[in-house]
C-alpha cells in the first residue's frame, strides 16, 4: 500500500508548482494563478478544455467518505511523528492518490502566503467524481490490509465477503447525491 504524504518538503517552493509565485502548474500544462482557486471550489474548468478536481487542505475527509468512516480511520490511523498534521485527515488522502498517480496531480504550498485562504492545494488531471473515486478505492485498500492483521482470524474473510458485493462508482454516485454535489 502507499504511504500517505503531503506535497513539498516544508520549504515553502510552492510544491511542483514551481517557485512561490503565486502560479501553480496543472498536470496539463496550464499555469494558473493561486488566486483563481476559491475556498469552496471543487473543480477547476480549465482553459484546456478538462474539469480538474481541486482541494484544499481544510476540505474536510467527510467531502470523500461517511463521517463514521472519517472517525474510525481518525482513531486507528496514527500519523508519523514527524508528519505536519497531528491527526489523519484530508492531507493524508492526498498524500495516498498522489503515490498512486504522481503524473496527475499538482500541488502548491501556499503556507506562506495569507491572500489566498489556504495553506496546500492539489489540482489533479481529472474532474472531481474520478478523484472521489480513487479515494475510496484507496480507504478500501486501507481498511483491507487493516483486517488482515485483526485478532480474528474471520473478519479478514467477512470483509472481502462484503467488498465482492461493494461497487466503488456507484457508492460514489449515492454520497454525492446524498451530499446534493453534482454526481
Amino acid at each position: 500500500m502507499a504511504e500517505p504524504r503531503v506535497p513539498d518538503d516544508g520549504g515553502g517552493d510552492g510544491g511542483d508548482g514551481g517557485a512561490s509565485d503565486g502560479v501553480v502548474e496543472l498536470p496539463c500544462g496550464e499555469r494558473v494563478a493561486t488566486t483563481a482557486f476559491d475556498l469552496g471550489m471543487r473543480e477547476y474548468d480549465c482553459s484546456c478544455g478538462s474539469s480538474h478536481a481541486v482541494v484544499m487542505d481544510m476540505h474536510p475527509p467527510g467531502r470523500f467518505l461517511p463521517e463514521s468512516i472519517v472517525d474510525i480511520l481518525d482513531a486507528a490511523v496514527e500519523p508519523a511523528e514527524d508528519d505536519a498534521f497531528e491527526e489523519f485527515g484530508t492531507p493524508h488522502l492526498m498524500g495516498a492518490v498522489m503515490e498512486e498517480v504522481p503524473e496527475e496531480v499538482a500541488t502548491y504550498d501556499a503556507s506562506g502566503e495569507g491572500e489566498v485562504g489556504y495553506a496546500l492545494l492539489w489540482v489533479f488531471g481529472f474532474d472531481s467524481r474520478t478523484l472521489h473515486e480513487y479515494v475510496v478505492e484507496l480507504v478500501v485498500e486501507l481498511m483491507d490490509h487493516a483486517v488482515s492483521h485483526a485478532e480474528n482470524p474471520n473478519a479478514s474473510a467477512e470483509f472481502e465477503d462484503a467488498m465482492t458485493e461493494f461497487d466503488v462508482p456507484a457508492f460514489v454516485d449515492e454520497y454525492r447525491r446524498e451530499r446534493d454535489w453534482a454526481a
